[in-house]
């Protein structure tokens, strides 16, 4: 499991900090809490299935590896563990909107909670050998200026031969809201230029390199150059193909009725300085999303689960 080499100076209060995590919800054989690099708690899950880990800044995973199989998640070489900076890779919670916001161009892209840290809840070894790590967004991390709405989210995250992800968002308030949101997920490929992503065929989707004009997908998902597309109303299974590997990543979700694809190329990915060089050729984002017209809106007391699981299959199966 690769965790990007970079020297970490703790303090004594984020040593204590994780000291108190370990007392509280260390799980024997299955989770222990240590330092990122930059000194701020992670989850480390070792059990008789796979490996994992999760930083409490954003919920996000940031690696999952079967065992006996290659890596699933991709994370940066070059990415950066710091207070309130996005980590490239893994899966970043997307929430309570998913790219710029519609009205305000200097509020931070994809929200805030992927930058905010989460508390720990509750730490689980299952019945099956699999471990569930449970973390809650605090209301003091979320900023009211930006969203002043009472609403609550929880993101479970529960590692076995399959990884299971879910985010969780309820609503207090006695007015209706609508967010976005997505679980932004880089997948480890073998060669990019040689994969394809099946299962949305005959979907619509929004070009983002094209000025977001709506076309229709036909066939299978290749890439050849830059792709950064929401796909609308998908909510079949998505597989990943990937020759290289022998392998294809099977991507299940419900309550989520966009995907989005998502690869920088070669320009984009220069210009954006942490994801390492041509590391573009070696991730794909497959995004399970409520995206676009995809939004959802909450009614007074309602409650909004997107669930996905990703599985590692044999290729064509």
């Amino acid at each position: 499991m690769y965790i990007a080499d970079q020297t970490a100076q703790p303090g004594s209060r984020l040593m204590n900090e994780i000291a108190d995590l370990n007392k509280r919800f260390a799980v024997p054989d299955h989770l222990c809490f240590e330092p990122a690099p930059d000194g701020r708690a992670l989850a480390r899950i070792d059990n008789r299935h796979a490996s994992a880990a999760v930083a409490l800044q954003g919920s996000q995973l940031l690696a999952w590896q079967p065992n006996n199989a290659d890596p699933v998640i991709w994370l940066s070489k070059a990415a950066l563990f710091a207070p309130g900076k996005a980590i490239r890779g893994g899966a970043p919670v997307c929430w309570p909107w998913f790219g710029a916001h519609a009205e305000h161009n200097d509020w931070p892209a994809h929200g805030f909670a992927r930058t905010a840290v989460w508390q720990v809840q509750e730490c689980l070894g299952l019945d099956d050998g699999s471990t569930r790590l449970s973390l809650a967004l605090p209301a003091a991390q979320i900023p009211s200026r930006l969203w002043p709405h009472p609403t609550s989210l929880q993101c479970r995250i529960t590692v076995g031969d399959t990884l299971e992800m879910e985010l969780v968002t309820q609503h207090q308030g006695q007015q209706p809201v609508t967010l976005s949101e997505a679980l932004h997920t880089y997948f480890n490929v073998s060669d990019v230029r040689q994969i394809s992503v099946t299962g949305l065929d005959g979907c619509d989707y929004l070009d983002k390199v094209d000025d977001f004009r709506r076309k229709r997908q036909a066939g299978a998902v290749t890439f050849a150059g830059e792709v950064d597309r929401i796909y609308l109303d998908s909510r079949a299974d998505c597989l990943i193909l990937d020759p290289g590997l022998a392998r294809q990543i099977r991507i299940s979700k419900q309550g989520s009725d966009s995907t989005v694809v998502w690869n920088p190329w070669t320009e984009k990915a220069a210009r954006m300085g942490d994801l390492g060089e041509d590391g573009y050729l070696t991730m794909v984002c497959v995004e399970s999303a409520n995206a676009a017209e995809n939004a959802v809106t909450l009614a007074p007391g309602d409650e909004h689960r997107l669930q996905l699981r990703y599985a590692v299959e044999p290729l064509g199966t």
